[in-house]
Parts: C-alpha cells; structure tokens; sequence
C-alpha cells in the first residue's frame, strides 16, 4: 500500500480517473493534505463517502515517529524513526530569509567521503518520495512553522535514488500542495556525472550544489572516493554542460579541513578550475565529530582562504555555522543514538 504523501498530483489525478472519479479530486485531497494538514481521508469532507472509503483502502496515512530533537540558536535537528524500524535526520535552520530544511534522501550513504559521519553507516535503502515529504512536514509540525526552503544535503547521495527525488520536487512544488518554488530547492551531490548531466535538462528551475572539497585529483581522491570513478576533469565537464542547458548558477561547496585543502595553494588552483563558470564557492567550516579524525581550519585560515578566492575574482561566501552543539553533522545525532 503506497504511502498518499509520496503521489504527485498527476498520478492522484490519474487514480480518480481509473475508479470512474473526476480528476478535480486529486486537487482537493492535495488542499486537504498540505494545506488544511488533516490527518485522516475521514476528514476530507468534500470528496463524498465512497471516496473516502476507496482512499482510505488504497493508501497509507502514517507520519513519521520522531524519535528525539536537540535545538541550538537558530537550529533544531531531527532523528525520525521509519516503519521499518531505520532511522533519519532532518536539520532546520532559521535563517533571514526563511525556515530552511535540510532532508536525508536515503538511509546511509555509499559515496565514501572520509569526512562525513553519513557514509560510516552504509546505504540500507533510498527513500521513497513520501518518506522524505514527511521530514517537512513533520518539522512543520513540530515548530509550527512554515518551510520556504529545501535543502536535498542531509543522509545520503540525492542523485543516487534520483527517481524518488525528483518526483519529491514535483510534490513539493505543486501549487496546491506545499507550493515551495523551484528556486527555493536545492539538489547536492557528490558529483554523480551522468546525474549531473541528466539534471541540466530537468525543466523546473532547481538550484545544484556540487560537493567538491577539493582543488585537484590528488587531494580529492584521498578524502572522496567517487573522484575514482567521476575525476574533477569529469565533473567540470558536467558542470558546463549543466550551466549551458540549465542557465542557472552552480553552487561548489567546500569543507575546509585543517591541513588538508585550506593552504593558499589550494584556493589559487580552487579559483583557476571554476574560472569563467557562472557559480560561486561556499566555504563550509567543518563540524568535528568523535569518529573522524579531521579537523576544522581554524578561523584565520579560513578567511586567509576567503581573501585570496576574493583577489582572484572568484564568488565566495562562507556559510553561517550551525550548531556543534545539536551533532549538527551529517548522520551524527543517527550515530550517536544507535550507539546509545
């Protein structure tokens, strides 16, 4: 039985049609389910009785079971349990802007970056559409408040269950379901190439973030294993072809990791390989955690590599840091409660 929250509006309209309904339906269950946030088909009062019956026959109405939160200034992270007993992680961060959250796309991850905390739990599954709808609207609940930003940057390699994940946007951007626009979803991943490329031709205008954490092969291949598979070379190939098909900017996001890819040298070489692309660099200090043995650069470093992406004329940002204090690092809050 199929989860309701994991149907696009399309395929609801084509439900109603197939049970000898009229398709307009399919618009009110979305205004009931995203809008008035009902928590049963009983409650769809508009629809009539033998629909209500036929749904509640045909579809799945659970949430997700949060299991714990921990909160700092400006963030609240989440551990949810799944009916099948795994477990996820969903951050949200107040910024000036709006309520951003950041959502797992799979239960593990199999990407082998040495940094992150996600991928030492390897992947267990993908998520379905409608398990990751539920984290926002989970949170929603929770906060009581309204998402206006997607961050697709939690648990997992989005475009490693790349089906799921775009019929997530298609979802979530639906006028009359959680109606959160293109431009305000964002999509990372580690560089899955022939994704990237697939992407560039997805017709709604979603922002891309690259992880790439490294100026070159060398230093790449030590702390990201796909660069074996998909070499820099590679992936800026992709990247222009995404730039190209897509005319929307590329975000390159950069852990700064002390001793590792935070000399001077490094943000030189950073700025020659994005040079003349429509994309800017966002520094990202590095949340430590007991099981990894990096270290975050420390904030004069840190700026010293800000300065000199800025003396070459590359965009740069360096991005707000969240709460250390909430395992605000990747599959961190997963990992800790598990060994708990």
């Amino acid at each position: 039985m199929k989860n309701i929250y994991g149907i696009t509006k399309e395929e609801l309209e084509e439900y109603f049609l197939s049970i000898g309904e009229g398709k307009f339906k399919a618009t009110q269950v979305f205004e009931w389910l995203y809008k008035k946030r009902v928590t049963s088909f009983s409650e769809m009062t508009n629809v009539g009785k033998k629909v209500m019956e036929q749904l509640t026959l045909d579809f799945s109405f659970e949430p997700l079971h949060l299991l714990t939160k921990t909160e700092d200034i400006d963030v609240s992270k989440y551990l949810f349990e799944l009916e099948d007993k795994n477990r996820i992680e969903a951050v949200l961060m107040n910024h000036d802007y709006g309520n951003s959250l950041c959502i797992s796309t799979q239960v593990g991850c199999n990407m082998g970056c040495h940094f992150c905390e996600s991928g030492r739990l390897k992947k267990v599954r993908n998520l379905n559409a409608g398990e990751m709808v539920r984290q926002i609207l989970a949170v929603e609940e929770s906060q009581k408040v309204r998402i206006s930003h997607i961050v697709l940057m939690g648990i997992g390699e989005p475009f490693d269950n790349y089906e799921e994940v775009i019929r997530f946007i298609d979802i979530v951007n639906t006028p009359k379901g959680l109606d959160i626009g293109s431009r305000h979803i964002t999509v990372s991943t580690s560089g899955i190439v022939p994704k990237i490329k697939e992407f560039a031709l997805y017709p709604k205008q979603v922002n891309l973030a690259i992880s790439l954490h490294a100026p070159n092969n060398e230093i790449r291949n030590q702390i990201m294993d796909i660069n074996k598979a998909y070499p820099i070379e590679k992936l800026m190939e992709a990247v222009r072809f995404y730039l190209e098909n897509s005319n929307r900017r590329v975000t390159f996001e950069y852990i700064l990791l002390k001793g590792v890819n935070d000399s001077l040298a490094c943000a030189k070489e950073l700025s020659s390989l994005v040079r003349g692309m429509n994309c800017y660099i966002n520094l990202i200090p590095y949340n430590e955690t007991s099981h990894i043995e990096y270290k975050k650069s420390d904030k004069n470093t840190i700026l010293a590599f800000y300065d000199e992406l800025k003396k070459n004329g590359t965009s740069v940002t360096i991005r707000r840091e969240f709460g250390s204090k909430v395992s605000a690092a990747c599959g961190q809050l997963r990992a800790s409660y598990k060994e708990e």
